[in-house]
């Protein structure tokens, strides 16, 4: 019996054994799984006379690398890369520690999608696709997704309240429904561009996202800096920005020889925008023998055994798609039933 810590795609999995390390389990990251990271991957701004402050998300090779590690098809991995746009572009907005994470279930041929990223800007990925699912799938995210909920989760650690927002799936794409959540959910106005695509067999992915400062006289001070006087019209210079950022197309945002910064003046440059300091963004699934085996212990004997084939026991990871094997007699569980 397979013990699956996540959902997971049934191919390319790496194999990955407990006896590749000494009787001390191992907690580094698990052999073939890249530690890559990607610097300016997060570019923040303001604009000085717009009630307006902004991010610009561009994967580089993360997108790749990330996406590259699971077997679903095309149409699963774009919404997967937008995904993963969609959770840096809010988790490097926040001051918090722990993670930021995006959950989508519906009646689609994707039944679950699940994206999230550290308050250090480490990201990860999975999904589940329906086992009914043609080959041929719908290219719309809504079709993709069904009817069902999202849901936005901060999740700090055990010893702080979890904060979690749910909607119900309205929109045609993955944007729409994130704006549908802040406006419904939070009531703050956001304007969600997200990118993915496929070029030479290399995927691509980023997002611009424009958040309306709420405050007093319409402005508010935030973590990258603060937003001085307007001597324009709130509302109005709220739609320009919207409307500058809707012209921002694919070949621009993976246009390697622009930079982030000549992009976001490009687009916002007559709006005297303030580009903050980059942050970067990395490959960030926490899986490792230790974890895995900590999680063996909970279960009981039994139950141990019955996960027990020929003699090991075997544990997947659903978003690097690494499989774990631990011998059964390596696994001792402390989950003592009590006498009646």
């Amino acid at each position: 019996m397979v013990a699956s810590i996540f959902l997971q795609s049934p191919k390319n999995k790496k194999a990955y054994s407990v006896n590749d390390t000494a009787p001390s389990l191992n907690t580094s990251r698990p052999a073939g799984v890249p530690d890559l990271a990607v610097p300016h991957a997060v570019l923040p701004f303001y604009l000085a006379h717009a009630p307006v402050r902004g991010r610009l998300i561009r994967l580089g090779p993360l997108a790749h690398t990330l996406l590259s590690r699971h077997d679903f098809p095309p149409e699963v991995l774009k919404l997967g890369g937008k995904a993963l746009a969609l959770v840096a572009s809010m988790a490097t907005a926040l001051k918090f520690t722990g993670s930021f994470s995006l959950q989508i279930k519906g009646d689609g041929p994707v039944s679950l999608l699940l994206a999230d990223c550290t308050e250090s800007g480490a990201l990860r990925f999975t999904a589940r696709l329906d086992e009914s699912a043609t080959s041929s799938l719908p290219q719309d995210d809504s079709a993709l997704l069904g009817k069902g909920f999202l849901a936005f989760t901060v999740d700090q650690g055990p010893d702080m309240e979890r904060h979690q927002g749910i909607v119900a799936i309205e929109g045609t794409n993955l944007a729409e429904m994130a704006e549908h959540y802040f406006s419904t959910s939070e009531q703050h106005a956001c304007s969600i561009h997200l990118f993915a695509t496929q070029e030479n067999d290399e995927w691509h992915a980023g997002a611009l996202v424009l958040e309306r400062i709420a405050g007093e006289g319409g402005y508010a001070q935030n973590d990258d800096f603060s937003v001085s006087d307007t001597e324009l019209d709130p509302d109005d210079a709220w739609e320009t920005s919207c409307t500058f950022a809707e012209t921002l197309k694919n070949k621009e945002i993976f246009d390697q020889s622009l930079s982030g910064k000549d992009l976001v003046k490009r687009l916002f440059g007559t709006l005297d925008v303030v580009i903050g300091q980059p942050k970067t963004l990395s490959f960030g699934c926490r899986c490792h023998q230790q974890r895995l085996a900590a999680l063996l212990e909970r279960f009981s004997e039994d139950d141990l055994d019955h996960m027990t084939k020929d003699g090991v026991i075997t544990m997947d990871c659903g978003f690097c798609n690494t499989s774990f094997t631990f011998p059964r007699d390596m696994i001792h569980s402390s989950n003592k039933s009590e006498s009646p």
